[in-house]
């Protein structure tokens, strides 16, 4: 008999649904990723076909995370422990 956890990644794998339920997890796990400074200047609010749509709190950040965006990216895809993440849209 299978555990529910392994159904349910059986069945995602094979509906397709997995991509973005692993890319949802770098919204969950942004604030670990980046750490609570810039966390409270920007929140991650969704992310859609690769792209982690975030919410800053003044131009300067959004600059800010501009500037450090690579480094960012690849510090959630750590993080989230794949590479779901392809770009960072700071809104």
């Amino acid at each position: 008999m299978r555990t529910l956890k392994t159904a349910l990644n059986i069945f995602l794998t094979k509906s397709g649904l997995d991509k973005g339920v692993k890319q949802e997890r770098a919204v969950l796990i942004w604030k670990e990723a980046v750490g609570d400074v810039i966390a409270e200047n920007a929140e991650a609010e969704k992310a859609e076909h690769g792209v982690l749509f975030v919410r800053v709190s003044t131009p300067t950040w959004r600059q800010e995370l501009q500037l450090k965006k690579s480094e960012i990216l690849d510090q959630v895809n750590k993080k989230a422990g794949f590479k779901a993440i392809k770009d960072i849209k700071f809104i």
